[in-house]
């Protein structure tokens, strides 16, 4: 069997909810200067020059040097403003070449990559495929431990995802010729899964201006704070990890010069959103870096001066079982019974959201509508306990159910549950804490039931689930049937039996419950009506950046 691509599960769930802890670079200034205005490293004596935008996150940075990429969304964004990605997805859901013209494979084994042919560094420099086979050398070196790339899929890599010590290249990692790199993996790969695992997440670094640095330097390289050669549309000019990102504009940018002078990420609280767009402080705020609060969400549409756009449904609120404490597949299936999930998205998601079984929403190629979400059914749900407890089941246990305490429309909802539950005879305990707590309850199998908010990637679910559907997973459950339909999920790039194969997945997971999904969110997205080509979406959202501009 594959080792399974679980690195990034973890951040996957961070780039929704964690407030992480602050290491490697970054200085610690006082951002209280900031404002449109009055910007983060900007002269106010410069303002009426120049066109000054706000992006507004809620996540905080751990680092923006791409060779500690993380996956959490806002350092995935906030460093690929300056260094490209080789793909990217757009709002359609589609791979769009940023870095890389292309990406084909004709075995799932050897993929190949086309490095943009006007692709060139911010000092003329043209970008090549020696810059990304050096940039994952350095992912994959032992000194940097970068732990979160899943790099042992490739041939040459060892199993913990690190070469050996002093390694110059790695054999399944090859420029063929100055902007043709080919990857070679060690099993089957979808190229889906390549490009969503790879392709994004691979910011490559300029190998003529970082050769010469040690590698056990590298880490901590002030030089990623204020990057002097850059691909991407921007650089920054100043960054502090726990409250902003000052940029300037790159006007070598290859794609196009920005129009937008400068930029700042602006990191605030969920609840200082609604201000930061009603002041104009914030000039927008994407679905998946910006968590706006759920009891906003109609403050924010009587907004005058904003435009609103709901995120396609990507965002899952996820209701994981410890399937070695919930042993009974009939408990778990009350529970599904017993949750009234539509009254969930009507009461407390104003119908900005959907009811589904399994991972996959309507959002995703591989969805099948042909699975019908269980119904609420109160008298199914009190039937399969007596079941239970006729075969032993102890009703009297009351199980443990962790939330996250940062969620404050998910602990409404857990109270809600905990009350429908109990009229049909199952006994919770919720216990809300903070989401470095619940993902260590989470990792070390210490609770009964746990949810958290997941965005499984519509067109790549398979490195969540392979991990999430294993003993090693959080759930603890395997199903020989279910490895044998994800492990097929690789071997080809035909949407339909790839569609299928996730009826099968979702079908098992609809009857044994080892997870079930309280309801999917289509978050809110913000633009302030004076920008111009820019839509807040779940994906894609950043991809034109350089289009961007003001009418003020």
């Amino acid at each position: 069997m594959r080792k399974k691509l679980h690195a990034r599960v973890t951040a996957m769930v961070l780039s929704v909810l964690l407030a992480v802890s602050l290491t490697a670079c970054g200085g610690s200034k006082d951002s209280s200067q900031g404002g449109k205005d009055n910007a983060p490293g900007i002269n106010t004596s410069d303002v009426a020059k120049e066109k000054i935008v706000n992006i507004g996150m809620t996540d905080t940075l751990t680092s923006v040097n791409p060779l500690l990429m993380d996956a959490t969304e806002i350092l995935k964004y906030s460093v690929s403003m300056e260094f490209l990605p080789l793909v990217e997805l757009n709002s359609k859901l589609e791979f769009q070449g940023m870095l890389a013209s292309s990406i084909t494979t004709e075995d799932n084994r050897n993929f190949i990559v086309n490095v943009d042919k006007n692709a060139v560094w911010s000092d003329g420099t043209p970008v090549t495929a020696e810059d990304v086979v050096f940039t994952v050398l350095k992912l994959a070196s032992p000194k940097l431990a970068n732990a979160s790339m899943a790099l042992y899929a490739f041939e040459g890599v060892g199993e913990d995802g690190f070469v050996e010590e002093g390694a110059t290249e790695i054999s399944g990692v090859k420029a063929l010729d100055e902007k043709t790199v080919q990857f070679t993996t060690k099993y089957d790969m979808a190229l889906t899964t390549f490009e969503n695992t790879y392709g994004r997440y691979i910011l490559t670094v300029p190998k003529h201006i970082l050769k010469d640095v040690p590698e056990d330097q590298l880490a901590a390289y002030s030089w990623f704070n204020a990057p002097t050669v850059v691909n991407g549309p921007y650089k920054i000019t100043d960054v502090d990890l726990q409250h902003y990102v000052s940029y300037e504009a790159n006007d070598k940018y290859f794609k196009g010069a920005p129009k937008i002078n400068k930029l700042n990420i602006k990191i605030v609280t969920a609840a200082q959103l609604l201000t930061g767009l009603q002041s104009g402080e914030i000039d927008f705020v994407q679905q998946t870096t910006g968590g706006i609060l759920q009891e906003d969400y109609t403050s924010v549409e009587g907004l005058t001066n904003v435009n609103v756009n709901y995120g396609a449904p990507v965002t899952n609120q996820s209701i994981f079982f410890n399937t070695t404490t919930v042993t009974d597949a009939r408990i778990r299936q009350a529970i599904l019974y017993g949750i009234d999930r539509e009254k969930l998205v009507s009461g407390l998601l104003n119908g900005k959201g959907e009811v589904i079984d399994g991972f996959l929403s309507s959002a995703g190629p591989f969805y099948d509508s042909s699975l019908t979400p269980t119904a609420f059914n109160v008298d199914k749900a009190r039937e399969l306990v007596k079941a239970a407890e006729a075969d032993g089941w102890d009703s009297s246990k009351v199980l443990q159910f962790y939330v996250n305490s940062g969620d404050t429309t998910f602990t409404q909802a857990a109270d809600f549950i905990t009350a429908s539950l109990a009229e049909v005879g199952i006994k919770l305990q919720v216990n809300t804490v903070d989401l470095a707590t619940l993902m260590s309850k989470a990792g070390n199998k210490e609770f009964d039931l746990m949810a958290v908010q997941y965005t499984y990637a519509p067109v790549d679910p398979y490195p969540d689930v392979n991990w999430l559907l294993s003993a090693d997973g959080w759930t603890g459950y395997a199903n020989t049937t279910i490895t044998d339909a994800l492990n097929a999920t690789q071997t080809t790039s035909d949407v339909n039996d790839i569609k299928k194969e996730y009826l099968t997945i979702d079908t098992l997971v609809q009857q044994d419950v080892p997870m079930l999904s309280a309801y999917v969110i289509s978050a809110i997205g913000v633009a302030n009506k004076r920008l111009v080509n820019a839509t807040p979406d779940v994906y894609g959202a950043f991809i034109n950046i350089n289009e961007w501009d003001v009418t003020e």
